[in-house]
């Protein structure tokens, strides 16, 4: 799978401007005007006087090629009158100069604390001249998951969110505004911030994992627009499994909640696969709320916080501490960054969807385990390997050696890089861009699910594992799950094959034994299996480890059962019976 790396790209538009045009000189003399030639504008050089004008010469040269004189004679080239008129342009030209020098500084995006940004010599990278920055910001970083039912209005929300953060400019707002009105609609302009391949922009529906970045003034963001359709959950999967904090979008439209929270819809799926695969924090975002059918009711937002919260409660969510509502506007930006006004929405007191997720508690992270960094893709650019990943725990610094696992190959980090620029160390919770040299092993041999740590303590590397599983909802056509039963494993960015070897035993609801090696478990009953992987996969047991002890099964495109690794590679055989 390729990430759709584009979106994160966009310079910040309401720092950003078009090059300047170079206003129009005076008239001085008229008779030298045709003469005159009209300097480029330099932003931090001073250019008064350029080769091809008058000044630079007393005399024309026969050879010097003739311009369109006009009928009044030129003055003597040694007259008080010519000097004059010299000096006066060159003064001009020098005073508009310093002018549009001092314009584009003004301008120009101002550096503010709390970050420390240090400028490296301007070089050529990834084939193309940029001045890269050393990064050293104290503000946490949050990976943010917009997940939730197709049409909800994920991209729209993160698309807006960008321009208003002045990550976009207006320049390509109006671009995709245009393309909007000729492939799906201007509806669709904001969504195009992070839909950018044709098969999104043509199908209107996302398709891959966008991928953007912006900051507040108490923390760093890294928006994952994750798609809504149930053909996609394996991207989707793949999206959520490099999160945080999972925003779920909810279209407040008539008819189009309940399409979303019904059995088939999407809106259940998301949620769970959220709370399964390590976000902490899930926000529900009630979009559409401006719509005509809706107007801000009060009644439809807490009909809809009444259906849903209890559903969340019921599967393991803490409502209190773990989930928040925000009543928004997607698509014209009302409560998204800055609190709407109570004209709007009189009885909504709680701030807009960016105070919510500022204002929620610093994240717990793993700083003093051992590394380990999931790959989730590679690529091969300018004679360097890179390799993109999420730091899950321990400290990354460039120059180290690293193991590469299943494997066990070893490779040294050449610079590490995110969204902004390079970075010196890199800690948990950061998605970056490992810069590795080429030849140092097979490129073959790094693929999306190994896993990056440190010589000394590297993970558990095995196709065996135990692991307690809670049965959603079988397939109908095959609704035992017993022993030989085959499915696809999520595990962290990994995505596997797995039989099912032994039931070994059968949990009641207070998670006691209820039953020895049972012959087959149904739908909402929670077992204990051995399972067999068709290749090994890095893991570890849950109760260490978590982020890389959780696994998710589906069959046929469906999530049918959630789990967490009881042991990796167990010397277990099932008792004869």
């Amino acid at each position: 799978m390729s990430w759709n790396t584009n979106a994160s790209e966009f310079v910040p538009g309401k720092l950003s401007f078009a090059p300047m045009q170079a206003k129009p000189q005076t008239q001085v003399n008229s008779q030298n005007q045709s003469q005159q030639t009209q300097p480029p504008v330099q932003a931090k050089t001073q250019t008064p006087v350029q080769p091809n004008t008058p000044v630079q010469t007393k005399t024309q040269t026969p050879e010097q090629p003739k311009t369109q004189q006009t009928k009044t004679k030129d003055p003597e080239p040694d007259s008080w009158e010519d000097v004059e008129t010299k000096d006066t342009k060159q003064n001009e030209k020098k005073k508009e100069t310093e002018e549009k020098k001092e314009y584009v500084e003004s301008k120009a995006p101002q550096k503010k604390d709390p970050p420390k940004e240090y400028e490296k010599k301007e070089e050529e990278e990834d084939g193309e001249d940029q001045s890269q920055i050393i990064i050293e910001d104290s503000r946490e970083h949050i990976n943010v998951v917009f997940i939730g039912h197709v049409d909800a209005g994920k991209s729209t929300i993160s698309g807006n969110i960008l321009y208003l953060t002045g990550m976009v400019d207006d320049r390509t707002i109006e671009k995709y505004e245009k393309e909007a009105k000729d492939k799906a609609g201007q509806g669709w302009v904001f969504a195009y911030v992070m839909d950018t391949n044709e098969e999104e922009k043509t199908k209107g529906k996302t398709v891959e994992v966008g991928r953007a970045h912006f900051k507040t003034e108490k923390k760093r963001y890294t928006i994952l627009d994750a798609p809504g359709h149930k053909n996609y959950v394996p991207n989707m999967i793949a999206g959520v499994a490099q999160a945080d904090i999972g925003i779920l979008v909810i279209s407040a439209r008539k008819g189009e909640f309940e399409s979303g929270f019904d059995r088939n819809g999407q809106t259940r799926e998301h949620a769970i696969l959220a709370k399964t695969l390590g976000v902490k924090k899930l926000v529900v975002a009630v979009n559409k709320m401006d719509e005509a059918t809706v107007n801000w009711s009060l009644e439809r937002f807490e009909e809809i916080k009444e259906n849903l919260g209890k559903w969340l409660a019921r599967n393991g969510y803490n409502l209190k501490q773990d989930v928040s509502f925000v009543p928004i506007s997607g698509y014209t930006g009302v409560n998204l960054v800055k609190p709407m006004d109570h004209n709007i929405c009189p009885w909504w007191n709680g701030g807009s969807l960016i105070n919510v997720l500022d204002e929620l508690k610093p994240l717990e992270r793993m700083d003093q385990y051992p590394l380990r960094i999931p790959v989730l893709d590679k690529y091969k650019l300018s004679g360097r390997l890179i390799v993109l990943g999420k730091v899950e725990s321990g400290v990354l610094k460039a120059g180290d050696t690293l193991c590469i696992n299943p494997g066990q190959l070893k490779v040294q980090v050449v610079e590490i890089k995110n969204e902004e620029g390079i970075l010196i160390t890199a800690r948990p919770g950061e998605n970056i861009r490992i810069v590795l040299k080429v030849g140092q092993v097979e490129e073959d041999s790094i693929y999306r699910g190994v896993v990056l740590s440190h010589e000394d303590s590297p993970p558990a590397v095995t196709m065996e594992f135990v692991g307690q599983i809670k049965i959603l909802e079988l397939l109908q056509r095959n609704p035992l799950f017993t022993a030989g039963y085959e499915c696809v494993v999520h595990m962290h960015t990994a995505v596997e094959e797995v039989t099912i070897t032994n039931l070994l035993d059968k949990l009641d609801k207070k998670g006691q034994s209820e039953k020895k090696f049972p012959k087959f478990v149904q739908n909402k009953d929670v077992v204990i299996a051995h399972m067999t992987l068709k290749r090994q996969v890095c893991m570890e047991k849950f109760d260490k480890f978590p982020q890389l002890g959780r696994f998710t099964l589906r069959d046929e495109g469906k999530t049918i059962g959630f789990g967490k690794i009881v042991a990796p590679n167990p010397p277990i055989k099932r008792k004869k019976q």
